[in-house]
């Protein structure tokens, strides 16, 4: 750790001995004031200059080099790949946004964003009722903190929208600064030293005999601190008493190396010892994994005496996510998927893209997908296969129409149902397949006004907070089989207990866990039916799923169990289901699919069900049964379709005109489209024979479904 003072010294720490030597004695007339150093690594890889850094000074100058400014330069700092300076005077205090692409400098009570392009627009708002002495910029949530003479200090977002603002302190805020990771930061003033969570709420409050704090920074792991103060001493601090929970444990990080397991149900206490310090952990899925500045040890929550213990490539772990087969770390500019036995399963990669700030709003994991925002373009997903670490099918990315905020993968059901949810910077909430499998790629809105939202870790199920509703998805998946059903599949509530903004935490089993605006925690239950009924209708026991709904007398479970039985082309059930619910014009069309007498045709009419046309009618063509999909078309008034199917396999032109005649008759409209006109000249419409083709295509479906059927039974004999 580095330091300057009006001594006139830079002196140079060393954490571990606790020595200090002076690294440099300034000239007499050189009072330094801002000190950065020069940033170690782009994208992983290690900078040339890494042992340079920027020092402003009284004398208007840079690192005793830059004639820069008339008079003090108040403060200065490296954008995030080293390639630009920015100084300022009279500015307080200046940051890079997380792209280099804009500058935050303070001017008075405002706040001033001002983008590098000569013609872009300038973004300034009143942030403060005084001075503003601070500010920073988090690279990795891309939130703005600022302190200030009104002794206040405030979370802001990039666009200027405040979000958290705290009460007046005794003294201005004279130092804020973001943790490595984004999900803390620190605030220094008289005698006061605040730990914070990101949200703006208060971990810690610290009261050194100080004075004022003027500068803080952060070790790069994030674990330790060291402040600037105001008489001369250089602070240093460790976060400690972090805590993490899942079902029945309890786990503390009572020193820097040492862990408490509690077990809530029998208050069985372990302890948990560390060769170095800790760095990240993460509990869930049954699995604690800790990393410290060199290892990472993987304990299961049956045995917490003999972990499994793995060195670590960077030791630099600035984020930890799990899922149930497998874990995630990002180590450096890396991304690492190991399993819960420390094998190293893959470590997908996209050029260009800065792993190093990658946070668990922007990349999701699940049993065989990893999705991860761009962090260049946010309206970028990158999908990747998770035992591979490739791009998953032809390798293009997802790519939304405006920034994404939020993404998560569900967790349960086969790779080919994987879903992902992402909610963009209007706050509107979508639905879409990681894997298109040959269909054309379509994204459902399933909410609007949504800030937070988790998976269940048992059931696909997703809850959130919606316009101010607490809200849960029950079969979220239900808008790719009937849209229809989506609105019948969900349950809300008035989430008040929560305030506001609150922050999902986590959803396990049938427990949701909140985090309120002031840091408490707070329990809700769901429904346990909707889990037992994806858990009944994922083994095949629709007779039970059946036995729930009729127990539960429930019209949304009615609903879901439709959409899961029309998935699953499990009609009979799905026939009960929706005439439970008033569905009847639905029940009627699933009758009709029953008695069609082929499996193809059943299944092209189930796709239909769905709204899935082209797959109907590849699914037709490829059957052979080629009027089947003409007359789909017709039904749909596609004339242009039917009209080229039929002319490309020479079949039903004339059953295709008769309709397209009709049509028109109908309404009293004369034929004006070319190719009906042309195709009309040489054919003649005959009702009666027209009728007999389609018996005869009927005739041989029937026949041909006999035939396989008969097949069918001579195989199983033998």
């Amino acid at each position: 750790m580095y330091s300057c003072s009006d001594d006139h010294q830079i002196l140079k720490w060393n954490l571990l001995t606790n020595d200090t030597s002076v690294l440099v004695k300034l000239q007499d007339d050189i009072y330094p004031i801002d000190l950065h150093w020069f940033p170690k690594s782009v994208s992983g890889k290690k900078q040339a200059g890494a042992e340079i850094f920027a020092l402003t000074s009284t004398d208007g100058r840079i690192e005793k080099s830059v004639e820069a400014h008339r008079g003090a330069v108040l403060a200065g700092r490296w954008n995030h790949d080293g390639t630009a300076l920015i100084t300022g005077t009279p500015v307080y205090s200046v940051a890079w946004a997380p792209d280099s692409g804009r500058v935050l400098y303070t001017s008075g009570r405002q706040l001033v964003v001002k983008p590098l392009q000569p013609s872009a627009k300038v973004l300034q708002w009143k942030a403060h009722d005084g001075v503003i002495l601070k500010v920073d910029w988090s690279a990795v949530n891309d939130l703005i903190l600022s302190g200030g003479e009104d002794c206040k200090y405030k979370v802001w977002d990039s666009y200027g929208r405040l979000l958290f603002s705290s009460s007046a302190h005794d003294y201005p805020i004279t130092a804020v600064a973001w943790a490595p990771d984004g999900e803390l930061f620190a605030m220094g003033s008289f005698h006061t030293l605040r730990l914070c969570d990101k949200t703006g709420w208060s971990y810690s409050l610290e009261k050194p005999s100080t004075g004022s704090l003027f500068s803080l920074a952060w070790s790069a792991d994030g674990t330790q601190l060291a402040g600037a103060c105001g008489n001369g001493h250089v602070l240093f601090a460790h976060i400690v008493e972090q805590r993490w929970e899942w079902k029945n444990f309890e786990i503390t990080l009572t020193k820097r190396r040492t862990m408490q397991v509690r077990n809530v149900l029998n208050d069985a206490v372990d302890v948990l010892e560390f060769r170095d310090r800790v760095i990240k952990a993460s509990l869930a899925h049954g699995h604690l994994v800790v990393t410290t500045s060199l290892q990472c040890y993987v304990y299961s929550a049956k045995n917490w005496n003999t972990p499994l213990i793995f060195d670590l490539k960077e030791g630099t772990v600035s984020l930890i996510v799990q899922a149930e087969r497998h874990f995630l770390l990002v180590d450096g500019a890396e991304v690492y998927v190991y399993s819960y036995e420390g094998r190293l399963v893959s470590s997908p990669k996209s050029p260009g893209m800065r792993m190093d700030i990658l946070n668990s709003q922007s990349i999701s994991l699940s049993n065989d997908t990893i999705a991860i925002r761009d962090t260049s373009d946010e309206r970028v997903v990158f999908l990747f296969e998770a035992q591979t670490g490739k791009a998953i099918g032809d390798g293009k990315p997802l790519i939304h129409k405006i920034e994404v905020v939020l993404i998560a993968l569900d967790q349960c059901g086969s790779s080919n149902d994987r879903r992902i949810a992402l909610i963009d910077k209007n706050r509107d909430l979508y639905l879409t397949s990681v894997r298109k499998l040959g269909r054309t790629h379509s994204i459902h809105k399933i909410g609007s006004m949504v800030d937070t939202l988790a998976w269940n870790d048992t059931a696909n199920i997703l809850c959130g907070i919606q316009d101010n509703q607490f809200t849960v998805w029950y079969y979220p998946s239900v808008v790719f089989v009937d849209k229809d059903l989506l609105p019948k599949t969900i349950f809300t509530k008035d989430s008040s207990e929560f305030s506001r903004p609150p922050q999902m935490v986590s959803y396990v089993g049938t427990q949701v866990t909140v985090r309120r605006v002031d840091g408490s925690l707070v329990c809700t239950a769901v429904s346990p039916y909707p889990t037992l009924l994806h858990e009944y209708t994922g083994s095949g026991r629709w007779e039970d799923a059946l036995r729930i709904c009729r127990f539960a007398k429930d019209q949304t479970l009615w609903s879901c169990l439709a959409g899961l039985a029309m998935a699953n082309k499990e009609l009979s059930t799905a026939e009960v289901a929706y005439a439970a619910i008033g569905e009847i014009d639905k029940v009627q069309y699933i009758n009709f699919i029953k008695d069609l007498p082929s499996r193809d045709s059943c299944l092209a009419h189930i796709l239909l069900f769905s709204g899935h046309v082209q797959e109907a009618e590849a699914t037709l063509l490829q059957a052979n049964l080629i009027y089947h999909a003409i007359q789909i078309h017709i039904n749909f008034y596609n004339w242009d379709r039917a009209l080229e199917l039929a002319v490309k396999y020479k079949t039903h032109v004339d059953t295709v005109l008769a309709h397209r005649q009709k049509f028109l008759q109908d309404f009293g409209k004369q034929e004006t489209n070319k190719r009906f006109l042309q195709y009309s000249e040489g054919v003649e419409v005959d009702w009666e024979k027209i009728q007999a083709k389609i018996e005869m295509e009927f005739a041989k479906e029937r026949e041909r479904a006999a035939n396989s059927s008969v097949r069918n039974s001579v195989s199983i004999r033998r």
